[in-house]
């Protein structure tokens, strides 16, 4: 109990932050059921895409495509094993580290076991991404398979319907992957926000409210989205026509 009433702001610092994270995931993924953002705007493309991809009979690209996806996640799972090496490092001198940020003006005293914890969930968050962009990479792989799998132009024993299925099927699996390695671009977000609490607990809570808005503001409101989502219906009259009309 001692210990709670004197780190008291930092339980609910804690606890703010959890609440930020998983609240956001949880709306953003309702949300995007019924309202255009980056994941179903996407998903839509990447239907076309697949649908495309069975009306070639070279289908390199496509598989290339997927590979460049792949080393993305490969690129942010091995990033991240160097951060949590950093992070064990910094854990094993955790007194050296507390009395470097004695010294930073600003700076909100905290003891070295509430240092040690800070540390811990800084640590347990990057885990977390290393485990999200693993499984985005094995799924990407998944994907690649099904590229591979799938029918050539003019099979004659393949239906339209079999067809179709497979694109949304195959569409299907991308978004997913793609899904995890947005929630890994999510933990990279928010573990940096785990910084300010070594700062201050209140700079904390303030800058997890800032990554929510972020990112709300990105995935639903940014205007890449606003490009992919307008589609001119028809193409722009001549002038000489505008005048005549």
């Amino acid at each position: 109990m001692s210990f709670i009433q004197a780190n008291l702001i930092h339980i609910i610092a804690a606890a703010w932050f959890v609440v930020c994270w998983g609240g956001y995931t949880r709306y953003a993924t309702w949300k995007g059921r019924d309202t255009a953002c980056l994941a179903s705007v996407l998903h839509l493309y990447r239907e076309d895409w697949m649908r495309r991809m069975l009306l070639r009979d070279n289908r390199i690209a496509d598989a290339s495509v997927i590979g460049n996806l792949e080393r993305n996640a490969s690129f942010f799972a091995s990033s991240t094993l160097i951060i949590l090496a950093g992070i064990l490092t910094v854990l094993g001198a955790s007194e050296r580290a507390v009395s470097l940020l004695a010294d930073i003006p600003m700076v909100q005293q905290a003891s070295q076991g509430m240092s040690e914890i800070k540390l811990l969930c800084l640590a347990l968050v990057f885990v977390y991404a290393f485990f999200t962009f693993s499984w985005c990479m094995r799924q990407y792989n998944f994907a690649a398979i099904l590229v591979g799998s799938a029918p050539m132009v003019g099979e004659r024993h393949v239906s339209e319907q079999e067809r179709k299925a497979f694109a949304a099927r195959a569409a299907r699996v991308i978004s997913m992957a793609a899904n995890q390695f947005n929630f890994g671009l999510r933990s990279y977000y928010f573990g940096m926000t785990m910084l300010a609490w070594f700062i201050s607990p209140w700079l904390f809570m303030l800058m997890s409210a800032g990554v929510v808005l972020v990112l709300y503001r990105r995935e639903f409101h940014s205007d890449v989205l606003d490009v992919m989502v307008y589609t001119p219906t028809e193409a722009p009259l001549p002038e000489a026509n505008k005048e005549a009309a």
